[in-house]
């Protein structure tokens, strides 16, 4: 019934716990999981969650914040691209939250790294995962660039466990992308989030945890997992005044669409 599009299995807090987590999200509805990566180094993990679970799935990617690591090439993205279960690029894009003391023309290797994923979804196909903090001037400039030169529908994807603006949502949803939100949308502080929420077409919003992190209520402070996911679905239907079966429906097949997954799954394994 629900399609977790966004979460970290790979990481320690969570892979641990796969077995609890896997019969939790069968007992919420919670049937497929996209499995995320964020360095290259991570990746055979997060590949393994995918190959060894039949309705699991894995993208590859560098996150922007991540220094000190291998560095991805175009081949390096590609190669992987083609193995068995990949989907997507990324998760990928601009964040200067975190500039410790360095200015924004200083995180040029930063925006370079985005425009290598950019590049490695034009040349496979696969649906780009955006993150942008504090950053999204720079994440559409960098985004506009690269479509242009790889041509029009070339590049498609998702702006990831989004907080930007309504200005920001209508400027990715006219580069065709899709929204994804996470369990913020439920926070009592994120009016402003919800009312972005309540202005984007439904064929065009998917869901997500970004488990570890970010546990809707009534869960939050607790470390996230897949099986809650629904209660972002349930934010998302009252605020679109729409019964939640509808919106559990509809992002479930915009995320099967957007990342070329199958209808169905029967192996749970």
């Amino acid at each position: 019934m629900y399609i977790d599009s966004h979460c970290h299995l790979s990481f320690p807090e969570l892979q641990a716990r796969l077995p609890e987590l896997r019969q939790a999200m069968a007992e919420a509805q919670v049937s497929r999981a996209l499995c995320i990566c964020t360095t290259l180094e991570e990746f055979p993990q997060v590949h393994a969650l995918a190959t060894a679970h039949g309705n699991f799935w894995c993208s590859v990617g560098v996150h922007p914040d991540n220094e000190g690591i291998q560095e991805p090439t175009l081949e390096d993205l590609l190669q992987r691209a083609a193995l068995p279960k990949v989907v997507a690029i990324g998760e990928t894009g601009l964040d200067y939250y975190r500039l410790n003391g360095r200015t924004v023309a200083e995180m040029a290797w930063q925006r370079e790294r985005f425009r290598v994923h950019i590049r490695a979804a034009a040349a496979t196909g696969l649906p780009l995962v955006i993150h942008t903090r504090s950053a999204s001037e720079d994440t559409l400039a960098v985004l506009r660039e690269e479509m242009a030169q790889a041509g029009q529908g070339a590049v498609r994807g998702v702006f990831h466990c989004f907080t930007e603006t309504m200005e920001v949502a209508i400027a990715a949803l006219e580069l065709g992308f899709h929204i994804s939100f996470s369990g913020i949308l439920t926070f009592r502080n994120a009016e402003a989030l919800r009312e972005v929420a309540r202005a984007v077409p439904l064929e065009r919003c998917l869901i997500e945890t970004d488990s570890p992190y970010l546990a809707p209520m009534p869960h939050r402070g607790k470390t996230n997992q897949p099986a809650w996911v629904p209660h972002v679905a349930a934010q998302l239907a009252a605020l679109k005044q729409l019964p939640l079966e509808t919106v559990a429906r509809a992002t479930t097949a915009n995320t099967e669409a957007l990342f070329g997954l199958p209808r169905e799954t029967q192996d749970t394994r």
